[in-house]
């Protein structure tokens, strides 16, 4: 039980280290919350700094889910477990500690989530990210098809109840996340991979 509890807080806590505040802070950008979309995710750091600075967002992100996940696997969790750490890890992204509750939408992190649980999970998804957003150009409709497909991936890969439960948690907070993604993507005013924000 203590291992357990340890490896929930350790998550939660680790997820809550905003790659995109982080990284723009250092790279002497402008905060991520206050420009852009204002999200502090990869896609809005590429928008205002660039790629290095989007691909070191989105690998810090993406470790953030995929490092509590790899030390539990290391550790015998069982799957309620590894469920939970992913879960905290998920949870910190989006309403993380340090950064007044005010966090991503938490594909990266649901990605490291994924491939720290089954590398095939993990593997599909970013798999489907990439399809769709080279044909599409739309990193949110990207991120929208490979959350709905996670699901579906988990219970082909790795079919336990515990990990199919996580997969559409996470898949549903995402998609109330990308609501807004949502709405432009109706009304076409959803900006392409690439292009600067719409004023």
């Amino acid at each position: 039980m203590t291992i357990t509890l340890s490896l929930i807080l350790f998550s939660y806590l680790l997820g809550s280290l905003s790659a995109a505040i982080i990284v723009c802070k250092l790279m002497e950008l402008p905060d991520p919350r206050s420009e852009g979309s204002r999200n502090p995710g990869a896609t809005n750091v590429l928008r205002i700094g660039g790629k290095k600075a989007a691909a070191l967002t989105l690998g810090g992100d993406m470790l953030k889910g995929l490092m509590p996940l790899a030390l539990a696997q290391m550790l015998g969790a069982d799957d309620m477990t590894l469920a939970l750490a992913g879960i905290a890890a998920f949870l910190g992204h989006l309403y993380p500690v340090f950064f007044g509750f005010r966090g991503g939408k938490g594909v990266a992190t649901a990605l490291g989530v994924l491939l720290g649980t089954s590398w095939i999970v993990g593997l599909l998804a970013l798999a489907t990210w990439l399809f769709m957003a080279k044909v599409f150009r739309y990193s949110s409709l990207a991120a929208l098809t490979a959350a709905v497909l996670a699901p579906l991936y988990m219970w082909l890969a790795r079919p336990a109840t515990e990990l199919i439960a996580m997969a559409t948690a996470m898949s549903a907070l995402l998609l109330w996340r990308h609501r807004g993604n949502i709405q432009r993507l109706v009304s076409g005013q959803e900006d392409r991979i690439g292009e600067k924000k719409k004023v």
